[in-house]
């Protein structure tokens, strides 16, 4: 009777299906009209609806896949009524949070007191709830003509502002980025590096891309998902970093504005290739894994030329270390 309870406990626990993780919570935060649907919207390359944008109303979520991961992404609107509501609830809008990016628009001056106020609050309903999202600060609408015409007063701003940020509280985990949708890249690199930090095969995959580099003797590599996210990449040096970094969200657009057939050319098939400064960029959608969304390739080249089984194998290794 023992031997047959027992036998029918394992049974059970083999039948009862596998509990799906939680996605990770994302919470994108910020006074009103600070640029955060922009920023998230500028990642799924949908430029044409940030300029008829009207303020976010309330807590907009979705869930996007980032490395076989889940993320459960919150834009909270940032207008005073909506804000007053999410300090009322903490609990249901700032609890279970795992990265939080704080939005602050650097162009609109008069209301830099009250964003920092606003910062503030956001701590103090985490260290009411007991967690410690590490705390992302953009500091965001520094475009690329403010950092040609004003420079000095720029930086000078910026020096301030972390200032403040940092006065008005000593949470631990605090870190800065400058960004801009008219700097696509500050965008690009900012989220992948946040992302990454939640995914502990970061690692395996840098070393997988270092190795596919050697292969293909390329100065440089970059994989990107469909969120405009590096997921990997390897720079033989500063000027190649700066080269793919400034290049990956051109290809991006010029692909998204490409029919499937478009960029189908001769021997090169779905790749495509730009001479540009003495290099060859080499731009290719891999799939790696069937009915999902792709990833792309950009390699910095001397030479147009890699060899098929190269890649094959290469996007082989990147499914099984995701897959695992």
């Amino acid at each position: 009777m023992e031997k047959n309870l027992k036998q029918s406990i394992l049974y059970l626990k083999k039948e009862e299906p596998e509990q799906k993780p939680e996605p990770s919570k994302l919470l994108f935060t910020g006074l009103d009209d600070a640029g955060k649907t922009s920023i998230i919207l500028s990642l799924q390359r949908e430029f044409s609806k940030i300029a008829v944008l009207s303020p976010t109303r309330g807590a907009q979520r979705r869930v996007f896949n980032f490395l076989g991961k889940e993320i459960s992404e919150w834009d909270l609107g940032g207008q005073i009524s909506y804000r007053i509501s999410y300090l009322k609830n903490p609990g249901k809008f700032f609890d279970g949070t795992e990265i939080a990016i704080y939005v602050i628009d650097i162009q609109n001056k008069p209301r830099i007191p009250e964003a920092i106020s606003y910062f503030k609050d956001v701590v103090e309903q985490f260290n009411e709830l007991e967690i410690e999202p590490p705390i992302y600060v953009f500091l965001h609408k520094y475009d690329p003509a403010l950092r040609r015409g004003a420079l000095n007063e720029m930086e000078n701003l910026i020096i301030d502002l972390k200032e403040q940020v940092k006065g008005v509280t000593d949470y631990k985990e605090i870190y800065f980025y400058e960004t801009s949708i008219y700097n696509f890249s500050s965008i690009i690199s900012a989220m992948s590096e946040i992302l990454l930090s939640l995914y502990p095969k970061s690692e395996l995959i840098e070393k997988t891309i270092f190795e596919f580099a050697k292969k293909v003797n390329s100065a440089g590599v970059v994989v990107i998902d469909d969120n405009s996210l590096i997921i990997g990449s390897y720079y033989r040096n500063d000027e190649t970093k700066h080269l793919l970094t400034a290049s990956t969200p051109y290809f991006l657009v010029l692909n998204d504005s490409f029919q499937p057939t478009s960029v189908m050319e001769n021997r090169y098939e779905d790749k495509m290739i730009v001479q540009r400064f003495g290099k060859h960029f080499i731009f290719k959608k891999i799939t790696l894994k069937k009915d999902s969304a792709p990833y792309y390739l950009l390699l910095l080249k001397d030479d147009p030329v890699f060899q098929k089984e190269d890649l094959e194998t290469f996007a082989n290794i990147l499914k099984e270390i995701l897959n695992k």
